[in-house]
């Protein structure tokens, strides 16, 4: 496709109108569609053993109750913040720009761009283990030889369906939401009326038999605290899309779709998550959810019917939803750069479009990143699980800097500029979900949380070069930014002197 000459204006420039063209706008369907399609990808079919792990069901619940708190102040403040401020159009990183600085914001845009591309190869690997049960060794652990050449041939395929437009991708992902939605209802269904519900309350706590640190092995047992925390990066890992639809959020048809279709979007899949973690418990004991192998969904719906098409039931809706959760992503992934080149945290460059209004230069780099991952997933061990962790940390800082701002707009009163009412709820949500980030972080592997200062550094030149072509003659970081910068640095130095010491390892 040709990119226009020009930078395009931002797409949401008015309320309900202004922006992109009238094809390419989202109705509430499509952005409710966006915001589960975001969250429900592969993940959600492996959620059964995923949480079992190292937890029973009490435990269980328990992190799925906290995740489900803090992730609804996120979401609150993302709904509160669109309504308060239509003018920041793709408010995961304007929020945090606006509120404490470009370079701030840049990092935001930067991380959660990474995010998305690292989500999508996360997608590649685990399509790939998918076909494998229907392929016995031709795409063997999800990242052989045949496996990186698919999933690369689906990363340019996607870029192109993109590149045709909103619209059209934004239809594909509704019909494929809803196609992906209904073997996660006969899976529900199934157990709901299969199962041994008194086999619920045995074990809830994991005491009798005590959980132990893992599957197979002779490890410690597990305290209470260790089972509610052990799940706790799935969980956020099964979060990250809620905002979906703000990152759309220029393309809405309405602007009063964006909050509305945000909190819907989060309620539905916080339903099927526990649905999905918890009903097994009535089927199989919490060993041997440990031991099912992923997607662990096939597996159970197997056991449960006693019937091998439970498990194609499961490994076709797999399929299906990875597809669609890609093109969702793909779509958030080309946005993102985008809307931080209109707006001067990108460079210029990356706000170019097409004829048909998709986010051309984004979406090319955002493919070549993902296709360079894409290669290294050949020399990892454990692809999946390595991506999905990184994708579910480099997520928090977009989260806790939108929440920390919606402090700020309370704390300084700045928030009754914007509106009338709603200021006490507004705190809340905002220190909450400040809170529920930062044990995100406590609760996540120091391997993994080690790298976040490391991608982040990455950006540098990026925002240089963003700062260097305004000419505004302001230098390229200002005062309170170098302290910005001192930190990550230190950060870094930090991370890298205890690679060498061996007191970490990736």
């Amino acid at each position: 496709m040709t990119d226009s000459s020009k930078t395009s204006a931002s797409p949401g420039a008015s309320t309900d109108s202004g922006g992109a063209s009238a094809g390419a706008k989202l109705g509430m369907l499509a952005l409710i569609a966006i915001v589960v399609g975001s969250m429900l990808g592969g993940g959600v079919y492996s959620l059964p053993q995923n949480t079992a792990a190292s937890s029973a069901v009490g435990p269980v619940m328990i992190a799925w109750i906290i995740a489900g708190i803090g992730v609804y102040f996120i979401a609150n403040v993302f709904r509160m913040l669109s309504d308060m401020r239509p003018d920041l159009q793709a408010g995961v990183y304007m929020y945090a720009q606006e509120g404490f600085g470009s370079f701030i914001g840049f990092n935001v845009a930067w991380g959660y761009w990474l995010m998305t591309c690292f989500g999508n190869v996360a997608f590649a690997v685990i399509l790939m283990d998918a076909f494998d049960q229907i392929f016995p060794g031709v795409f063997t652990n999800g990242n052989n030889l045949n496996s990186i050449i698919c999933g690369s041939i689906l990363i340019w395929g996607y870029n192109y369906l993109v590149l045709s437009g909103t619209k059209v991708a934004g239809f594909v992902n509704t019909i494929g939401t809803i196609a992906k939605l209904v073997p996660l209802v006969v899976f529900v269904l199934a157990l709901g009326l299969l199962i041994d519900y008194s086999q619920l309350l045995d074990n809830v706590w994991g005491t009798a038999p005590q959980v132990m640190s893992g599957p197979g092995e002779a490890g410690t047992p597990m305290s209470l605290s260790a089972q509610i925390m052990a799940p706790m990066t799935v969980t956020l890992w099964a979060f990250i899309g809620v905002e979906g639809a703000v990152v759309l959020s220029g393309r809405a048809r309405k602007r009063s779709d964006v909050g509305k279709a945000t909190l819907l979007g989060f309620l539905l899949a916080l339903i099927i998550y526990i649905l999905l973690s918890v009903l097994p418990f009535g089927a199989m004991t919490q060993v041997e959810l440990s031991q099912v192998a992923n997607p662990s969904t096939s597996g159970v719906l197997k056991h449960v019917v006693g019937a091998s098409w439970g498990s194609w039931v499961m490994d076709a809706g797999l399929i299906i939803s990875v597809l669609a959760g890609w093109l969702a992503w793909t779509m958030l992934c080309a946005e993102i750069p985008m809307a931080a080149g209109q707006n001067g945290a990108f460079p210029k460059a990356f706000a170019r479009t097409n004829k048909n209004d998709a986010a051309s230069v984004s979406l090319w780099v955002s493919s070549g990143v993902m296709q360079a991952a894409m290669l290294l997933v050949y020399f990892s061990n454990n692809a999946w699980n390595t991506m999905y962790n990184i994708s579910a940390l480099m997520v928090v800082p977009a989260y806790i800097t939108t929440t920390l701002y919606m402090t700020k707009l309370c704390l300084n009163h700045e928030y009754k500029k914007y509106a009338s009412k709603g200021m006490t709820l507004a705190l809340i949500s905002g220190i909450l979900g400040v809170l529920f980030c930062l044990f995100i972080f406590y609760a996540s592997e120091v391997n993994y949380l080690a790298l976040v200062p490391i991608l982040l550094t990455c950006g540098l030149p990026i925002f240089i070069w963003s700062r260097r072509e305004k000419h505004d003659g302001k230098p390229i970081f200002e005062k309170k930014e170098k302290l910005y910068l001192a930190i990550l640095l230190i950060a870094d130095i930090l991370v890298l002197w205890l690679l060498y010491t061996g007191k970490i390892v990736l």
